[in-house]
């Protein structure tokens, strides 16, 4: 029969808005040793995953597989629901805190899965990761389930949204799961369209006090560093861009997470300012620095993927070229038209390079579990020029080694390393060196680094590793790229 209300009236009665997360949870049918999803694009700041496990624990459901973006010092609560049966698996692009700490020491029941972002997204897109439920976070959202990140339009009286800016991630997670759950704490008038979720993806809305604090998006990883090592690794990267040849009007640009890797957007201003070269477009985590870029002129389109600050985050809702795009779009590794596969320049940061190029962004070097994958893998892969950024020593811990205690990145997909003592490059990419050699930039060798640095500071010992195996790293196309095992109770100083 024909709806005769108002639609005012028949707003208020949206099928899809639910009192609870309890409510929600029981009407998206949820059961034991089902996959549940969430996203970490409020980084730090994240306050629904707890919430929802919470919830979760109080209603009796046990053997819950984790399937989140990523997981924080803020998730720490996760490993109450692991120590009691509630969680038995995880996966996820990175882990960090106490609850990386006890995993590394073997508190998960089956191995972590580290899958990289355009992994995931693949293993979502075409079913070997499959989500029942997604639980996600949006900064507004309407009462049939349109959602976004950001927004800047009016406001109802007495709300202020939590703001975190794209839902790249978290897109493909609506899209392909059996159920999707927006939970949010400021609800709009329909329609509250633009860039984010489309109600066509989410089955339930729950209005909740808090799902995260905007402040803590640029908290860890992202935040802009002062450290003169730092800012002078970033400055040598960015003479190394320059001389490329890879460095010209309508080139493409990412940086990664880390603070020399975040800061080479700064001193690339510099020199595209004075040449008058314009990039066509800034790819993945977008910056405040790149936001200046575009509002310059400097960067023609964002293509934003998430965001590492809140100036990024109003950018998106202000300027008409500033892209949301999802995780497939962005780094899907079997789709050539995603956007990885038409970049420039990447640049990425590391915890540990071997002599063979190869990249750890994952363990640290006491052989714990304290950093991510992200999209390293991804873009490493698809750039015309992947220059990776590390200090020579993190403390009296080398961080160019023999041999890297996990592989994530394989070294045939790095160019250049760029240290504060030195600049390397690959020999596979003979055609770059001597565009820097020309340019004056001194070249050695991955080896010498190495050596220099064991020189300095002594040749790492072995690390106390277990048989148990607590993690797989697996390669964007899902294969099994490397494993983690338990590190044992002597664990030798870390400098990460």
């Amino acid at each position: 029969m024909k709806q005769a209300m108002p639609f005012s009236e028949r707003e208020n009665r949206s099928p899809k808005l639910v009192s609870s997360i309890e409510e929600a949870i029981r009407r998206s049918g949820l059961q034991n040793g089902m996959t549940i999803s969430f996203h970490h694009h409020f980084r730090e700041g994240d306050q629904v995953l707890n919430q929802v496990l919470d919830v979760i624990a109080h209603m009796g459901f046990r053997d819950m597989k984790i399937a989140s973006s990523s997981l924080s010092d803020v998730h720490a609560p996760l490993l109450k629901h692991i120590q009691t049966g509630v969680v038995t698996s995880l996966e996820s692009s990175g882990c960090r805190g106490v609850l990386a700490e006890a995993i590394s020491a073997g508190a998960l029941p089956s191995p972590m899965v580290f899958r990289s972002h355009g992994g995931r997204a693949a293993a979502i897109a075409n079913g070997q990761l499959k989500i029942d439920i997604a639980f996600l976070g949006a900064s507004v959202a309407d009462a049939f389930g349109n959602a976004a990140g950001t927004y800047a339009g009016p406001l109802p009286e007495g709300v202020t949204p939590s703001l975190c800016g794209s839902l790249g991630y978290a897109k493909v997670d609506a899209r392909y799961a059996n159920q999707t759950i927006i939970l949010t704490n400021c609800l709009l008038p329909y329609p509250c369209v633009g860039q984010g979720i489309s109600e066509s993806d989410v089955d339930w809305v729950v209005l909740v006090d808090s799902i995260g604090d905007s402040k803590k998006i640029s908290a860890g990883a992202t935040r802009y560093s002062q450290d003169p090592r730092d800012l002078l690794i970033a400055r040598k990267a960015a003479q190394v861009i320059m001389h490329s040849g890879f460095f010209y009007n309508g080139f493409s640009l990412q940086t990664g997470t880390g603070g020399a890797s975040l800061a080479v957007t700064r001193y690339l201003r510099e020199v595209m300012v004075a040449g008058e070269v314009r990039a066509r477009y800034a790819l993945g985590g977008i910056t405040a620095a790149m936001v200046q870029l575009h509002e310059e002129g400097y960067i023609e389109k964002l293509m934003d993927v998430q965001d590492f600050d809140l100036e990024a985050a109003r950018s998106l809702a202000r300027n008409p070229h500033h892209y949301e795009v999802d995780g497939n779009q962005y780094a899907n590794p079997y789709d050539a038209g995603s956007l990885i596969h038409q970049l420039d320049v990447v640049v990425l940061s590391a915890l540990e390079v071997d002599e063979d190029f190869n990249v750890n962004v994952l363990t640290g070097s006491d052989g714990v579990i304290r950093g991510a994958v992200g999209g390293h893998p991804d873009t490493a892969s698809g750039a015309a020029l992947t220059v990776v950024v590390t200090p020579l020593l993190r403390g009296r811990i080398p961080c160019v080694v023999e041999r890297v205690t996990t592989l994530c990145t394989p070294g045939e997909h790095v160019d250049v390393l760029v240290t504060d003592r030195g600049v390397a490059v690959n020999p596979s990419r003979p055609e770059v060196a001597a565009r820097l050699e020309r340019a004056g930039i001194i070249l050695t060798g991955a080896h010498q680094l190495r050596a220099f640095a064991e020189a300095i500071a002594g040749k790492p010992e072995p690390l106390p590793f277990g048989s148990k195996v607590i993690a797989q790293v697996l390669a964007p196309n899902g294969t099994l790229l490397d494993t983690v095992r338990e590190i044992g109770h002597e664990k030798s100083a870390s400098g990460d």
